[in-house]
């Protein structure tokens, strides 16, 4: 089975591996020629856990391999997988206009049937819309071919793509008809031999399905850092309180972790499309607006707990951060909450110092030489009058807290993770404070 792969970002490029991985034969097709270039020499433009070795692998095999042009090899596939980015206009609304030019490419360009897939996340209604598209260029050209076009969300984790996509929970499909609904349960059924997973659904379900999802998972982050807010005003312990809560099946444990808010390419992007989707419908989502207001003053609670501790004179403090992606075992800085707080403390008067097991590359991208990028987390602590934990990397769990305390000006830790211990971090003789205690 051969298939092309049109956006070679996080989305695309772990999903055209994964497929190449299980004996696809996958093209991979951008328009930047740079990044399709870095490609085929084994450099790899996001970082992700295993990935750089899986696409070496099946380069060399010959099931994988990337070009500029999805002219040139749009008639020898069956498949075409639409992941190309939709980022947030500035109303909220999901820019199309990448979805719908690979859209124009293929009814401008295809010779026989092809099943036209899309994995982006895309508002309700997409598929109308590159169905439509599709035709009228072919009308054009007076040329009548069959297609069908499907929708086949991702549901990838960063930091686990790779496992996310060869290991699924579920696959969610939505088609319109029989044929396409056998080519996507053929492409899928190699990951899901031992239990076939696919969720089959009309395709308005599926685009609605995945905004659904990740509003959900939004929603549950924001209401537990509202309620660690309400327990650090009546002294109640919010990790007993996620324990109570989370033991009930109808609830369970997962997303009931409080903390400083919610970051990077999905949740944000989509809580605000999935709004704007409902105004422009007639209808107002009041619990994902209440949503996105507590995710955004969450992320400026570390800062607000800094500024109470020392009178509201940050001026000349020297604050150490120890991480700066979203999410540990990512590089991805979209909307990371590290941003925010970055940006307080240096209008503040702070002297930076931040280190990160992969995102530092891209936070000088960002932010330029504005703070101090440290070579491990001994060093960004190095005469820090207060450390801030913002991303639970693994090698952040158990330092060397005696190190760290001959280090530093002053012994003050803020957890923005809820990682240690309150107990045991004042017996070494920190000052600490966390969230929702």
């Amino acid at each position: 089975m051969k298939i092309a792969i049109v956006g070679t970002g996080y989305v695309g490029l772990v999903t055209g591996t994964c497929f190449a991985e299980i004996g696809v034969n996958v093209i991979c097709v951008d328009t930047n020629s740079e990044k399709i270039e870095s490609l085929k020499k084994g450099i790899i433009p996001i970082y992700e856990n295993g990935l750089e070795e899986m696409i070496s692998r099946n380069v060399k095999a010959g099931r994988l391999r990337f070009t500029t042009s999805l002219e040139s090899c749009l008639n020898e596939v069956e498949v075409v997988f639409s992941a190309v980015g939709t980022p947030p206009d500035e109303d909220g609304s999901a820019d199309l206009s990448y979805v719908l030019e690979v859209a124009r490419t293929i009814g401008r360009n295809m010779q026989k049937y092809v099943l036209v897939v899309t994995k982006s996340t895309v508002p309700v209604g997409t598929a109308e819309k590159v169905q439509a598209i599709i035709q009228e260029e072919l009308d054009k050209r007076g040329v009548n071919v069959e297609f069908d076009v499907a929708s086949n969300p991702e549901f990838l984790k960063e930091g686990n793509a790779i496992n996310d996509f060869m290991s699924p929970d579920r696959v969610v499909v939505g088609v319109k008809s029989d044929r396409a609904k056998k080519v996507m349960s053929k492409l899928y059924k190699p990951f899901l031999l031992n239990n076939f997973r696919v969720i089959f659904m009309d395709i308005p379900s599926a685009e609605m399905t995945k905004y659904a999802a990740n509003s959900m998972l939004a929603t549950r982050i924001s209401f537990m850092n509202d309620i660690a807010n309400l327990c650090e005003l009546v002294g109640a312990d919010v990790n007993m309180v996620r324990n109570g809560i989370g033991s009930d099946t109808r609830i369970g444990r997962k997303f009931l972790y409080p903390g400083i808010g919610y970051g990077g390419s999905c949740f944000p992007k989509d809580v605000k499309a999935l709004i704007k989707t409902a105004e422009l419908n007639g209808y107002k989502m009041r619990v994902l607006h209440a949503v996105e207001e507590v995710n955004d003053k969450q992320k400026s609670v570390l800062f607000e707990k800094l500024q109470k501790h020392f009178n509201d004179d940050l001026n000349g403090k020297t604050i150490a951060i120890w991480g700066l992606a979203f999410k540990p075992e990512t590089d991805d800085m979209r909307e990371a909450p590290a941003l925010v707080l970055i940006d307080k403390l240096l209008k503040a008067g702070c002297k930076v110092r931040v280190y990160d097991p992969a995102a530092i590359n891209e936070c000088r991208c960002r932010i330029g030489e504005s703070i101090y990028y440290a070579t491990d987390m001994y060093d960004a602590a190095l005469d820090a009058d207060a450390l801030m934990l913002v991303t639970e990397w693994k090698e952040f769990r158990l330092p060397s807290w005696a190190v760290i305390k001959k280090t530093m000006k002053r012994p003050l830790i803020l957890d923005g993770r809820n990682i240690y211990d309150k107990k045991d971090m004042e017996e070494q003789g920190f000052t600490y404070h966390c969230i929702g205690k």
